[in-house]
């Protein structure tokens, strides 16, 4: 998308983050003065632009910059946490005494304190940890946004006559900076960047009204899809769901397109995550080991992808990172934990603090378009809708649409129904991952087959 691209402007974010890092070294020195044993800081600056238009016309501007300073004091197993957005040396003295405060009078949590100092993350000789890539401003102004995501709406109003409405285009780009440090010695500087646009149109009239949309997100304005091409994909999406039936209740294979199956390992991931764990409130307590999918699935964790959403050298807890499995031969390998939860459950940290990093899920089927020719009667999902997700019983309800498939073609689109399963057993029906990935997100898959659930329609 390299039309979009405006010249660079001056980068201070080096000199932003070392003013962020100086303000972290005197809160670790300020606490540990007050009796603290063990001290964390989380500093962040965070700056963007974003404007949303609709039919034809400008809707919201809006230009933000953000700061944040968090501090965590311990005083052995007792823990107070403080935050502020002013920069301030009285707010941040303040910061400082009411987090070593609320330590005081909170009880020991034999759980508590930082991340083993063992497990830190160092940098490389030349003293800066990798950035994978993440870096990419756009020097774009208001102006350009608006006419982008003008120029977006309008390709997808023109691209069919079927498109009556509109729910609007927009264009966002943001920055964020951020420093942890610890009273381990640790000090991690990282930065990235942000850019989409989107669009959602709608087709048809009345009670026949369908609405659908795309979007394109990424890390560097070049890796963006074009304007032109977005409304246009918005405008197809809307138009195929015209027309749309029920289905009556019955059991089928069921086809996740890949926006929508990455879903399915986000239920996973929440599944094995330690808070849910250690509460015993997850279908997957004392899972690990356990064979849950067919044996050639695979998802691995890899926090060094370049330009990946959650690439990073290091957790929240600045514990070094590494591509790990997490799922092999369909084995679930291990949870994912931070120091906290790894602690109550008498296990080990798995650098997760602050949640996954990128998710790579194996392929071993052809892309969406091949699976369909593949099914002689099944459902593809294109949108989810509602919260139906038990998590402690992995009981699973959802709102779906999207379209009936018969002898491998699609026969129309269907709406109003609800697909119904358990997790577990889903997981272990899954017939096959597509090479068609979605790379809009950290969880990076294809579309996903469930070889059969419950579609629940009309009676």
């Amino acid at each position: 998308m390299n039309a979009v691209i405006d010249s660079a402007i001056h980068d201070d974010s080096r000199d932003r983050l070392g003013q962020l890092e100086g303000i972290a070294a005197q809160l670790l020195e300020r606490a540990r003065a007050q009796g603290a044993s063990q001290v964390e800081v989380s500093c962040s600056d965070q700056r963007g632009l974003s404007v949303n238009v609709r039919m034809g016309g400008v809707e919201t501007v809006e230009s933000n910059r953000d700061r944040g300073i968090s501090v965590t004091a311990y005083f052995g197993q007792r823990k107070g946490s403080a935050s502020t957005a002013d920069l301030r040396e009285e707010s941040l003295v303040a910061t400082v005494a009411q987090a070593c405060a609320i330590a005081k009078f909170t009880e020991d949590d034999p759980a508590a304190g930082l991340a083993d100092a063992a497990l830190m993350a160092r940098p490389p000789a030349e003293g800066r940890f990798p950035e994978f890539d993440s870096w990419h401003p756009w020097s774009i102004d208001a102006d350009r946004a608006i006419d982008l995501a003008l120029a977006c709406e309008a390709a997808g109003r023109d691209a069919d006559p079927r498109i009556e409405n509109s729910d609007g285009a927009s264009v966002s780009t943001g920055e964020s900076l951020s420093v942890y440090a610890n009273s381990h010695g640790f000090v991690g500087q990282e930065r990235g960047t942000h850019h989409s646009i989107g669009c959602a149109l709608i087709a048809g009239r009345g009670e026949a009204m369908q609405r659908d949309g795309w979007y394109s997100t990424a890390l560097a304005a070049e890796d963006l899809e074009t304007p032109a091409a977005i409304g246009r994909q918005a405008a197809e999406r809307a138009a195929s769901r015209l027309d749309a039936r029920q289905l009556a209740t019955t059991e089928m294979p069921v086809l996740f397109s890949a926006e929508m199956a990455r879903s399915l390992v986000g239920h996973l991931v929440g599944a094995v995550s330690g808070g849910a764990l250690y509460r015993r409130a997850s279908f997957l307590v004392d899972a690990a080991g356990q064979q849950l999918f067919p044996d050639w699935f695979s998802i691995v964790e890899d926090p060094f992808l370049a330009r990946g959403f959650r690439s990073a050298a290091f957790d929240s807890e600045g514990v070094a990172t590494a591509r790990t499995a997490l799922i092999e031969a369909g084995v679930l390998q291990r949870y994912v934990l931070g120091s906290y939860s790894a602690r109550k459950l008498g296990l080990a940290t798995t650098a997760n603090a602050g949640g996954v990093h990128n998710l790579l899920i194996g392929a071993n089927a052809a892309g969406r378009d091949a699976q369909v020719a593949g099914m002689s009667r099944g459902l593809l999902v294109t949108e989810l809708m509602g919260q139906g997700v038990n998590n402690v019983t992995g009981d699973y309800s959802r709102g779906a649409a999207g379209f009936l498939v018969e002898n491998g073609a699609i026969v129309h689109p269907v709406d109003g129904i609800t697909i119904a399963g358990n997790l577990r057993q889903m997981f272990a029906a899954i017939e096959a991952v597509g090479s068609d990935v979605d790379p809009r997100s950290h969880i990076r898959t294809g579309s996903i087959l469930v070889g059969r659930m419950t579609v629940a329609g009309a009676q």
